[in-house]
This record gives C-alpha cells, sequence and structure tokens, in this order.
C-alpha cells in the first residue's frame, strides 16, 4: 500500500502547483511576428556580445540597440514576453520560429567551401 500511496500524493503535489493563469492581455502588447524578430535579435545581441569589435572593445551591451531598432522599451518588452510565457505552447512556437531564423542566418554567413574560409582567414590577418 506504501508503494502505491507515495507515487500518489507526489502525483497531486505536482499536479496541484502548476498554474493554468494566462496573464491579461497588454495594451501595448507587441504583436507575435515582432516578438520573433526582436527574440532573434536579442541572441544575435547576446552572442555578439563575446565578439571583439575593430578598436579590440569587447563585452559591450548591445541589448539596448535591439531595443532602439524595434522602437520599444524595456518595460513593454517585459509585459509582452510575460503574457507570451503565460501561453506555453504559443510561447514555444515563437522560439521554434527564432531558432529556424537563426539556423537560416546561420546558413547565410558561414563559408561554403574550403577558399571561402581561407578568404575569411586572409580578410581577419589583413585587419
Amino acid at each position: 500500500m506504501k508503494k502505491l500511496v507515495y507515487p500518489l500524493l507526489a502525483f497531486l503535489f505536482i499536479v496541484s502547483c502548476t498554474s493554468k493563469t494566462i496573464y491579461k492581455k497588454p495594451d501595448n502588447l507587441i504583436e507575435r511576428d515582432q516578438m520573433i524578430k526582436i527574440w532573434t535579435d536579442i541572441y544575435i545581441a547576446r552572442g555578439a556580445r563575446s565578439v571583439q569589435t575593430i578598436d579590440k572593445k569587447n563585452n559591450i551591451n548591445y541589448l539596448p540597440l535591439v531595443f532602439e531598432k524595434y522602437k520599444i522599451d524595456s518595460i513593454q518588452f517585459s509585459e509582452s514576453n510575460l503574457y507570451y510565457t503565460s501561453k506555453i505552447d504559443d510561447y514555444q512556437k515563437i522560439f521554434e520560429d527564432v531558432k529556424r531564423r537563426l539556423d537560416e542566418n546561420r546558413e547565410i554567413y558561414q563559408p561554403k567551401t574550403k577558399m571561402d574560409s581561407i578568404i575569411n582567414e586572409t580578410i581577419e590577418v589583413v585587419k
């Protein structure tokens, strides 16, 4: 009997802790397609943070430039993001689209042949 009671109690505890809260849609909600673009740029900006610039600077925070590009502020982004996180299935689809866009960008900028990579390395040495 104990073997059945403990798993049942654990299951009831886990089920009772899940939240089905969907937040109220904010007045200034960023549309889904725009959120995909913003999140894509955020990931690129975060990745670029570790890249050294021409004038030997690194660890630059490019996130404010993303907000400036889309003419939003961090509060509007946070409120919209919170709303989308409450709709987990939609949120997951957003990030699947973001991943697809990042993968497409990676293919565009990857060297296609060995000669391309040699040219890129030569350009880096010249700089």
